[in-house]
């Protein structure tokens, strides 16, 4: 039907409703098949051609709780990999919970291309079983099995402790994230482990750990800090910039000066870090290189190419401002 008010093959049609005119479709032709499919309201039935084909144009990216907004930068760093070839399409959880190898099993039938798996846990991986290609971001510690684009977020930690204990801070609180995923448990783990060898001492009840959320992070830390002081904690190591601000915010609220009385940190350093007052100090993780690196490495996986190398690992690097030191 389209072909036949626009005046030109079925061909030229698929050419351009696919999105593969350029240099095979006259300019004039390309207006007229246009111009027919919005009269007729066409649309490409993609499940019928991934039947066809065996799979289908879209890369399925798996991701839990979007709430933190370094997931935005990642995912612009997917999309421009992907470029206009692929659809990309988002599986999220809702805030504080991890990707369900169920719901996600449920997409396969879709046929996609290609899978990414942002943060899993090693149940999510044994329970999906995914065929065809899959690579996984920001998963340490999964080993070389499946193709993964981590982020150095280790070195990280020890750059925030070795930061703190050369401030002179000897009592530290950290704020986590309770999504339970392998990434937070890196952090964690290696700053604690960084801080004690550092003579810092991390009491347990100044461990606490609430959803990617920045009034959830305010009210844990508002209601923590009474006991935090008494406990002498002059510093607090947040696993994400968003729980940071919560604890920014609440300080404000509270009157309590940073970093006179509480010294600040994060992870992320999104944008806001750099504006806020103060500033915050942060861990640099390179999120958009993360979603295009990883998208790179799934289209050679879809080329049926070998990668090179595995995992890729990126740097991470501590930007030190006015959160952790005075003016």
């Amino acid at each position: 039907m389209v072909a036949e008010r626009a005046g030109v093959s079925t061909a030229t049609v698929s050419l351009v409703a696919n999105g593969k005119a350029s240099g095979r479709v006259s300019a004039s032709n390309e207006i007229l098949v246009r111009e027919a499919i919005r009269e007729l309201g066409y649309v490409v039935d993609s499940i019928g051609s991934s039947l066809a084909r065996g799979v289908s144009n879209t890369v399925i990216m798996v991701a839990p709780d979007i709430s933190n907004p370094f997931f935005a930068m990642v995912i612009a760093g997917v999309r421009a990999a992907l470029g206009s070839e692929y659809q990309l399409l988002l599986s999220v959880t809702d805030a504080g919970q991890l990707p369900s190898a169920e719901n996600t099993r449920r997409l396969l039938g879709l046929r996609p291309a290609g899978l990414l798996v942002d943060a899993p846990d090693p149940t999510f991986l044994q329970e999906l079983s995914a065929p065809g290609p899959m690579v996984l971001l920001d998963a340490p510690g999964f080993g070389s099995d499946v193709p993964a684009v981590n982020l150095d977020v280790a070195q990280g930690a020890l750059a925030i402790a070795a930061h703190l204990s050369a401030t002179g801070h000897t009592t530290v609180a950290y704020l986590d994230g309770d999504t339970g995923t392998t990434t937070f448990d890196v952090r964690r783990e290696a700053f604690l482990t960084a801080a004690e060898e550092l003579g810092m001492s991390v009491p347990p009840e100044a461990q606490i750990a609430t959803t990617i959320n920045v009034g959830l992070a305010a009210n844990a830390f508002a209601t923590a800090w009474p006991s935090w002081k008494k406990a002498g904690v002059t510093a607090v190591v947040c696993a994400t910039d968003t729980h940071a601000y919560g604890i920014l915010q609440e300080a404000r609220a509270a009157g309590i000066l940073i970093p006179g009385e509480l010294a600040v940190t994060g992870f992320d350093d999104l944008p806001y870090s750099t504006t806020s007052s103060p500033g915050l100090t942060s861990v640099h993780l390179p999120g958009e290189l993360l979603g295009r690196r990883a998208a790179e490495q799934l289209l050679s996986l879809i080329a049926g190419e070998e990668l090179e190398q595995q995992p890729i690992t990126l740097e991470s690097s501590l930007m030190v401002r006015g959160s952790t030191l005075e003016p």
